[in-house]
């Protein structure tokens, strides 16, 4: 605990005091390099795993026909146009 009153001394003389207030952080969690590397791992495989999920719902309309054709044959109809 580096909180304290703290005084200099050079020789045989002695300094001004001086009162230090030190604030420590309660809920702090030391990170370090594996935990880092890990968490940039874990980030980049679930993006790969959810761009892999977005293009496999999205490749699924192309057995679908276009409603052009629906439409073209709605109008090749010569009595309503």
């Amino acid at each position: 605990d580096p909180r304290g009153v703290y005084m200099c001394r050079t020789g045989g003389k002695t300094g001004d005091p001086l009162q230090v207030h030190f604030r420590m952080c309660q809920n702090c969690i030391q990170v370090d390099a594996p935990t880092i590397s890990g968490i940039v791992i874990a980030d980049v495989v679930a993006t790969i795993f959810l761009a892999v999920a977005v293009y496999c719902v999205t490749g699924q309309d192309k057995g679908r026909s276009s409603r052009a054709s629906d439409r073209q044959n709605l109008l090749a109809n010569e009595l309503y146009q």
